[in-house]
């Protein structure tokens, strides 16, 4: 008889003693961890960068699940694939969440929702109007954009199909340009939710399973619920790489470029503007290797170049800087592919840099005609007894022009000074005096 009290004694010594170690290792264990990735941004290969890298790390730190915060207008076709691809090959859920209210994922930004494991909504936001247009924010024509506005139904078609959405409704986004607020698109089964806020949205779809896809063929089961939740953003250096691919900002890059280049090419040793019209024609450079680029609309901005150039050596009286200012017009509205409405220069922004560039070089043209017209004596005595300024020691200005000189005795040129031409050496220097004061005395 002790002996089976001794047994269930100890058994139920055993019992609770498991059921006590069970609920300290569960008091114990860390809430789920899930990255925030906020993108409120255009879709681009910087963006696109961006997101692969968050789901990357996501992927490395066994995150519970990756939420992209969406807010965009749209973007680049190409990158937008290249997100559809990142987000079916991760083996992290990927929650797209159309957030905060005001927010919307319009274009390329709703076939990217498509492509998700699970999309979500904010109230008082919205999705759809992804009909592809043209560079320029029209239609495309006849057979080409019904076989473009096929490919983009067919394809955000199928996303939707696979993850078990409205496959109607995604499709009347690319035919019909529909856009559909958040109780609608969660009505007609376009998205899975609708959360005021993220804590209440990993809350809400915790403990559901994700359609099927290659890397997780029988689906990923969330668990969300009281998930601690990691902000990221954009870095410094992402958000300034996604300034410079704006096309406008590009164009105004390549304009300042070329405007700095053709100033110190009139003027030698200016230094400040080939300076920076070399920073800026990187930084535009830099622009044209993200963004697609139209070879013919590359050529006429090259051309328009030639023109601005040729115009300073060749006697054309404006002819060549007017052709530059066409060219260069429409050469800056073909640049770009056709990529979406973000994509391409409007045409007020083509309009004032050619007009500013053609009136900059307008005024430096009637100058030269000016001096073109009026003879002067080029004759080296004639420099003789002309007054001029000491830019820096042994640099002086002289009509518009930079001399070497130095005095008779080889004393320094203080910078500001008014000096005389005494002398024209055989080797152009100028030998200059100091200029008398009114009084008739010299300088101390």
């Amino acid at each position: 008889m002790r002996i089976r009290f001794l047994r269930a004694f100890l058994l139920a010594s055993a019992v609770l003693l498991l059921f006590a170690t069970t609920a300290s290792a569960a008091s114990t264990t860390p809430p789920p961890h899930v990255l925030a990735v906020h993108l409120a941004s255009d879709i681009n290969p910087v963006t696109q960068e961006y997101l692969d890298g968050q789901i990357s790390r996501a992927e490395k730190d066994h995150d519970a699940a990756v939420v992209i915060v969406l807010d965009t207008p749209g973007g680049l076709s190409s990158s937008m694939r290249g997100m559809v691809k990142r987000f079916l090959s991760a083996t992290v859920p990927v929650i797209m969440y159309v957030s905060p209210p005001g927010s919307s994922a319009d274009s390329a930004g709703a076939v990217i929702t498509m492509a998700s494991d699970l999309a979500a909504m904010a109230p008082q936001t919205n999705i759809g109007s992804s009909t592809p247009i043209s560079l320029g924010g029209g239609n495309i024509n006849s057979d080409l954009r019904r076989k473009v506005i096929n490919d983009a139904a067919a394809y955000v078609g199928e996303l939707a199909r696979e993850h078990n959405r409205n496959v109607l409704a995604a499709r009347r986004m690319v035919t019909k340009a529909s856009n559909y607020g958040a109780r609608e698109a969660k009505r007609i089964g376009l998205v899975e939710a609708i959360a005021p806020t993220l804590p209440a949205l990993l809350d809400q779809i915790n403990g559901r399973r994700t359609p099927p896809k290659t890397s997780a063929p029988h689906g990923l089961v969330l668990h969300t619920a009281g998930a601690e939740i990691e902000d990221v953003h954009m870095s410094f250096w992402q958000r300034a790489r996604n300034l410079l691919i704006d096309p406008n900002l590009i164009e105004l890059m390549l304009s300042i470029g070329l405007i700095g280049i053709v100033v110190e090419l009139w003027n030698p040793g200016l230094i400040l503007p080939g300076t920076v019209g070399a920073i800026s024609l990187i930084l535009g450079l830099y622009g044209l290797q993200v963004l697609p680029v139209s070879l013919a609309g590359l050529l006429l901005m090259l051309l328009a170049a030639g023109f601005f150039v040729a115009d300073a050596f060749f006697p054309t009286h404006g002819a060549l800087t007017l052709a530059g200012a066409v060219t260069f017009v429409l050469g800056s509205l073909i640049l770009f592919d056709p990529a979406g409405p973000a994509y391409h220069v409007s045409l007020p922004v083509a309009l004032s840099i050619a007009g500013t560039i053609a009136v900059l070089l307008g005024f430096a043209v009637t100058r030269v005609v000016r001096v073109a017209r009026n003879p002067v004596a080029v004759g080296a005595s004639q420099l003789v007894g002309i007054e001029a300024v000491v830019r820096r020691d042994g640099i002086v200005a002289l009509n518009g022009e930079l001399w070497r000189a130095h005095t008779p005795d080889d004393s320094p040129l203080v910078p500001g000074e008014h000096v005389r031409v005494e002398e024209v050496q055989d080797d152009l220097q100028l030998v200059v005096g100091s200029v008398p004061r009114d009084n008739g005395e010299e300088p101390s």
